[in-house]
């Protein structure tokens, strides 16, 4: 028993390294080779502009792309480091947690049928099952991005929920793997969430269509998915600037709303929370988004960054900080929540 036990860590540990490594030829990972070159062919158009304009200090692309001001930072280097360390070990503790929400909430909202044993076949015609397979993504895509927005609002309102979700914010200059600091915990409220979502998604429409709708996919990602993903997705964890004009930037997501909400500037303190629709942070009075990046740093700012240096530390400082805020409100006294503080002598820098 303890041999097969050690035998299942084993082969789960050895799929958690496949997956990393093959990371890049996966569409459903976000540094999808085909991902990473649609944003670098964005950037290559901001650079051409930039440079028409006068208004650009790197002589190449490739040093506009790559910048020494964000590779020779340390916080560069913790990222990809963080990157394999997380993606080995990390997953162990969400492994299946999706499924498992979903699993059981889809047979509380579809009155008690398992999802194992719900149809996916329909009677209706093909023309009709289209135009509900379309509707059902957008949908479930727009559900599922209001309660990511909740989870996110609450990440950075809840003092327990903060020290978890400040790894994320600690980077303080950002590349595409960027992306993946995060702590455990912050993907175990997460993944529940939204797995949890997803079944009531899914149970309801069981109930209402009589069969579980499905989305149409290329790759084996949804559509409107792909399209995000398409659309300049790592830029939003990067130094490269784009901001969609007017209106436009409150409808559809652009790495502007996100650069915005990780600067650790005054005025850009919790906004931005949506994920893929900015429209939740219109209706909330949580958009901001200005007209350059002059103003946006990357941090969180006057806070406890200086502990989080580490792959190893980026793990267990935030379990050390909610522990001192739980005795701390054992106790009755103030806690520190170290949440991002206005650094006043900030150097302003032109807009990418």
């Amino acid at each position: 028993m303890i041999m097969e036990y050690f035998f299942e860590v084993g082969h789960s540990f050895l799929r958690n390294v496949e997956s990393t490594i093959s990371a890049v030829y996966n569409p459903n990972h976000r540094i999808f080779i085909v991902y990473l070159m649609s944003s670098v062919i964005i950037a290559y158009v901001i650079y051409k502009r930039a440079k028409s304009r006068a208004i650009l200090d790197e002589e190449t692309f490739l040093r506009f792309l790559f910048p020494k001001k964000v590779w020779n930072h340390p916080s560069a280097w913790l990222d990809l480091r963080y990157f394999f360390f997380h993606s080995f070990f990390g997953k162990f503790l969400i492994l299946g947690l999706t499924a498992w929400a979903t699993t059981l909430t889809f047979r509380w909202a579809s009155g008690g049928i398992p999802i194992t044993q719900a149809t996916s076949q329909s009677t209706i015609s093909a023309g009709a099952g289209i135009a509900i397979s379309f509707g059902f993504m957008c949908v479930a895509m727009l559900i599922s991005d209001f309660l990511a927005w909740s989870c996110h609002y609450l990440q950075h309102k809840s003092p327990l929920l903060w020290q978890f979700h400040k790894v994320h914010h600690s980077a303080e200059v950002m590349h595409p793997v960027s992306n993946y600091r995060e702590h455990p915990i912050d993907n175990v409220f997460y993944n529940t969430v939204l797995g949890a979502g997803y079944g009531v998604i899914l149970g309801a429409a069981l109930r209402i269509f009589g069969y579980m709708p499905s989305m149409p996919t290329l790759l084996g990602v949804p559509l409107l998915m792909l399209a995000f993903n398409l659309v300049g997705y790592n830029l939003r964890h990067s130094h490269v600037w784009l901001r969609w004009p007017g209106i436009l930037s409150m409808i559809f997501p652009s790495p502007a709303h996100h650069h915005v909400h990780h600067s650790s500037h005054p005025d850009h303190l919790d906004k931005n929370f949506a994920f893929m629709f900015p429209i939740w942070d219109v209706i909330f009075k949580t958009y901001h988004m200005p007209e350059d990046n002059r103003d946006v740093t990357f941090g969180i700012g006057d806070g406890n960054a200086e502990d989080l240096t580490s792959c190893v530390r980026l793990y267990w400082v935030p379990f050390r900080d909610a522990f001192r805020i739980m005795m701390a409100q054992i106790k009755g006294v103030p806690f520190n929540m170290s949440k991002p503080k206005p650094v006043q002598d900030r150097k302003t820098h032109p807009a990418e």
